[in-house]
């Protein structure tokens, strides 16, 4: 079995951490939230996947030389940017039976497995993973026959209203997208799917209750690490998580919602608390942050106080300064 995972999006959401890192490649539990997506696929017998992204193309490098194991990466340049099923079309050379599609910014425990087994016991060309969510708004409905047909994408609702909407994992068979044309932005959601259904092709949804995140923004992100520690989704239950050489000072405190990455320190006096530090950032004595997030390499100066806010790689928030909802540039000093 092969998939294509998407990562091309920019990320606009979190920046500016992504001025600098491509969005799937930002750490999650301090590892590129990429693994998170392969380690999946490989569970589920994936042994191939098709990548490609025309957004900071050489950021991918370092990833793929490290990459150890299943699934096989195979990277696909993309010039500039194709949609989800531009770039999708782009990679049919290398798919030549039923594939995955997946969104790389998506934290999921989904079974494949038995996603996989339905498209092929429906008959499908395609099969769209669904989940119900709280607050539709973000993503649109799906409409759909007591068989799972889909039968309408709805646009997303203007109220806040609980819905099924796409949950950005479709099994495809190669002839779905045989009409997309190549190296051309086209969308998979808006154009292709409801194209699909107009033409009459069985296009199937499968409902899950599995754990189900996009990491788009700032507090999900941060709530997805919340959610690991708590053991939500498989795999993660150390609170807090201390990287590898993180330094804390016996009389910091460190929250059990809050995850240290590698090399990163706390001073004495300082208090973190559900917050993510990525590699190398450190806080001052006395320095209070909460529900932050602080890029590679960022400082938050002695008796600084950061909350709610990004630091984006190299940043620094100077001793005594207060910050609050703010998003501080790569190598901008905030004082």
């Amino acid at each position: 079995m092969k998939a294509v995972v998407l990562v091309g999006g920019e990320g606009t959401r979190l920046r500016p951490l992504t001025e600098t890192i491509p969005k799937p490649l930002i750490p999650f539990m301090n590892r590129p939230f990429l693994h998170q997506v392969l380690d999946h696929l490989a569970a589920h017998g994936v042994n191939e996947t098709i990548l490609s992204s025309p957004y900071l193309e050489e950021g991918f490098r370092g990833f793929l030389e490290s990459r150890r194991g299943d699934p096989a990466v195979t990277w696909i340049t993309e010039k500039e940017p194709l949609g989800t099923s531009g770039a999708v079309a782009g990679a049919l050379d290398h798919l030549d039976e039923t594939f995955l599609v997946l969104n790389g910014d998506i934290l999921t425990d989904l079974d494949l497995t038995a996603l996989i087994k339905f498209h092929r016991r429906q008959g499908a060309i395609g099969t769209i993973a669904l989940t119900r969510v709280a607050d539709a708004r973000p993503f649109g409905l799906v409409e759909t026959e007591d068989d799972g047909r889909i039968l309408a994408f709805r646009e997303k609702p203007t109220e806040l209203v609980p819905g099924t909407v796409n949950a950005g994992t479709y099994v495809l068979e190669p002839r779905a997208l045989a009409e997309v044309p190549r190296g051309v932005m086209v969308s998979i959601e808006r154009e292709t799917f409801p194209g699909l259904i107009e033409a009459g092709e069985p296009l199937f949804a499968f409902p899950s209750d599995c754990y189900w995140r996009d990491l788009g923004t700032p507090e999900a992100y941060l709530q997805a690490h919340f959610d690991a520690l708590e053991g939500k989704m498989g795999g993660h239950h150390a609170r807090p998580l201390l990287g590898e050489g993180a330094e804390v000072a016996p009389d910091a405190v460190v929250g059990s919602m809050a995850v240290l990455g590698n090399g990163s320190a706390v001073a004495s006096g300082a208090s973190v608390d559900r917050s993510v530090l990525h590699e190398g950032a450190s806080v001052g004595e006395g320095a209070v942050v909460e529900l932050s997030v602080l890029g590679s390499r960022a400082q938050v100066g002695a008796g600084a106080v950061v909350r709610d806010s990004l630091l984006a790689p190299g940043s620094r928030v100077s001793a005594g300064t207060r910050v609050d909802g703010a998003r501080v540039r790569p190598d901008e000093v905030a004082s």
